[in-house]
């Protein structure tokens, strides 16, 4: 009796799993806040720098220190994410890394010593470990099909804003009160997870049918007829249980070697291709081309931004696969541009050119990644990774994103100092590598179920 109402509504087809509920963008504007949270710590250190170092009298060294501390606590919040999602279910896991981002930021905020700044930073860290891997699997859980995309991909966007969002913020304002201020998504955060529900399908995946169904109503409005997604859902996690393989060793069987390999590849071409290499020291690259580096970074922000945008249109338009080729190429040519453009310059050639080619480079490279190669990785991880092996396969992949982000932050410097264009020619043939993964490796997942996709690749 009790599950009748929820199935039973039939003013929407339930092929189109239907219409975008006020529920709906609520729960993704929600876990979209641990998103922004992201974006303003990774942001935080480039307008705080010259306060804190002055204010606080400390060495470079220690500031230094100070930045890094957050991949630090990256990499300690990625090993634990995969079994806090597991285990505390999407929503419970965003209430962890709530809790730490608002006490990290307070920290930082009424600090008067380095280390309690350290200690913020790191939990700020830990908090963007977990929150990089919850909140793309989250929001694919519970989209529908024909817009998974495009909810999932708007992540990339909400990161550009509030990285952009604290320079902006910071140049006017005092680190203390920057610090103060970035609490506010925190805030909001909070209090949207007391008004939205848990993902349906780790519902489901825990026995919990009946709210599995409720949440899924919730979510699709009352005038939708979820009978058939519901029963995809269940079905599939019935079959599941049967098989009963759950836990790390589980990965290494080889019908999980697709999903696993292919997660893995995507997010190591995402960093190594050099993300956090122009992420990191966009500045310093401008600087090295003479090109203003202030209107060098502003013009950057306003392209992600832009591109961001066109990349939420197209990507449940053209698929995944497709924009996945497109924004590797764009990742290759955009690094042999710029490296081109400093071999030219180490010769003392078109020097009037130098500059401008640069940007031309640069621009080209961050197209890329807000487009496809940023937000589309994540979005695959989430569709194709199985529910049993969800938390393990999302730990693994999210400690190596996070590991090849500190390698190529580490090492750039190093690199760019040895050779300003070898850096980019090497991160050019990475991403040229990068090209023959994805057409080899990467299936299409647009307009299909989750269950659907998974059944396939584990087939």
């Amino acid at each position: 009796m009790g599950k009748e109402p929820l199935l039973k509504k039939t003013h929407v087809n339930g092929d189109d799993e239907g219409p975008i509920t006020f529920i709906l963008l609520l729960t993704t504007l929600t876990a979209l806040w641990g998103s922004f949270s992201y974006g303003t710590a990774a942001g935080f250190t480039s307008p705080a720098q010259t306060g804190m170092m002055e204010g606080l009298n400390l060495s470079l060294a220690e500031f230094s220190f100070f930045g890094s501390v957050l991949t630090i606590g990256g990499l300690v919040g990625a090993a634990l994410s995969g079994r806090f999602a597991d285990l505390f279910g999407r929503r419970g896991a965003l209430w962890v890394s709530n809790s730490f981002c608002m006490a990290g930021w307070l920290m930082i905020a009424f600090s008067q010593t380095i280390w309690l700044l350290d200690i913020g930073r790191f939990l700020l860290g830990v908090a963007s470990g977990v929150t990089s891997y919850v909140v793309p699997v989250y929001i694919v859980e519970i989209a529908p099909k024909r817009i998974r995309g495009a909810f999932s991909a708007v992540s990339m966007l909400v990161m550009c804003v509030s990285t952009s969002f604290s320079f902006l913020v910071g140049s006017i304002i005092s680190w203390q009160n920057l610090a103060l201020f970035s609490t506010v998504p925190c805030v909001l955060e909070f209090a949207g997870l007391f008004c939205i529900p848990e993902s349906p399908r780790w519902l489901s995946r825990n026995g919990c049918v009946k709210e599995s169904e409720v949440a899924l109503q919730c979510l699709r409005g009352n005038n939708t007829d979820i009978t058939k997604e519901a029963a995809e859902i269940k079905k599939y996690m019935e079959n599941l249980q049967e098989s009963k393989e759950d836990g790390f060793l589980e990965l290494f069987k080889p019908r999980y070697s697709r999903a696993v390999i292919v997660g893995i590849g995507l997010l190591v071409l995402q960093q190594l291709g050099g993300l956090s290499g122009y992420t990191f020291y966009m500045s310093s690259i401008f600087d090295k081309a003479g090109f203003p580096k202030n209107v060098g970074v502003a013009i950057a922000t306003v392209v992600q931004a832009t591109m961001s945008v066109f990349g939420l249109i197209i990507v449940d338009k053209f698929g995944r696969r497709p924009l996945l080729m497109v924004a590797t190429g764009m990742m290759c040519l955009g690094s042999f541009i710029t490296g081109l453009s400093f071999l030219f310059q180490s010769y003392a050639l078109f020097d009037n050119y130098t500059s401008i080619s640069t940007l031309i480079g640069v621009l080209v490279f961050l197209t890329s990644i807000t487009i496809g190669i940023g937000g589309i990785p994540w979005v695959i991880v989430s569709e194709m990774t199985p529910m049993n092996i969800k938390g393990s396969s999302g730990t693994l992949c999210n400690i190596t994103s996070w590991s090849s982000n500190w390698f190529v932050s580490y090492t750039f410097n190093f690199l760019f100092q040895w050779s300003s264009s070898g850096v980019f020619f090497m991160y050019s043939m990475i991403s040229g590598v990068g090209i023959l993964f994805v057409m080899k490796m990467v299936p299409e997942t647009r307009g299909r179920s989750l269950e659907e996709i998974q059944a396939d690749v584990t087939r």
